[in-house]
């Protein structure tokens, strides 16, 4: 594998905001851009959460109006607080496991939202567009997220289950003995 210097590598400009956070100040490829490219998952996650709170609201007050709202409402907003729940996981498990779920209510979402898009009793609601291309975005990147959380905890259980199965035997001058 090539060794490539840093000097050869993209850095980013960071530079602290007035709220005390770090933020990555835009380089001229990115002024020249209308939008931006969206680091923070955090953000996004709010971004989308704010959006299905205008299109739940737009959706008309009738008896499957409100249900559709209120089911969309809260598998649509709950990724931003699981989330939370996710960067403070206690274990490698709970870490994947609450991943997992974001990606679960994620995909519900997406369910309600293509219900929504078909129904013509509730017409056109706000956002419905943008809605549906961010849970798909979204979804990509919890289900790589996924994956990736799942490969490294089975390379460190299989490590640590033959080290436990092992644990026992020593190695000395090329012969494995029994302590």
């Amino acid at each position: 594998m090539k060794k490539t210097s840093n000097t050869q590598r993209r850095t980013l400009n960071i530079e602290w905001s007035a709220d005390g956070f770090c933020r990555e100040t835009p380089t001229q490829e990115y002024r020249n851009n209308k939008t931006p490219p969206k680091y923070d998952l955090e953000d996004r996650l709010l971004d989308f959460a704010v959006n299905i709170v205008e299109l739940t609201e737009s959706l008309p007050a009738t008896r499957s109006g409100n249900h559709i709202a209120g089911q969309l409402l809260r598998c649509g907003t709950s990724p931003l607080s699981n989330h939370g729940e996710v960067e403070a996981a206690e274990s490698r498990k709970d870490f994947l496991h609450k991943l997992r779920i974001c990606l679960k209510e994620l995909r519900e979402t997406k369910r309600w939202l293509r219900l929504v898009g078909r129904l013509k009793k509730l017409g056109q609601p706000t956002n419905l567009a943008v809605c549906r291309g961010e849970v798909e975005e979204l979804i990509r990147i919890f289900a790589a997220s996924v994956r990736t959380a799942a490969k490294k905890w089975e390379r460190i259980s299989r490590f640590s289950s033959l080290a436990s199965s092992v644990g026992r035997w020593t190695f000395a001058s090329g012969v494995l003995s029994d302590v």
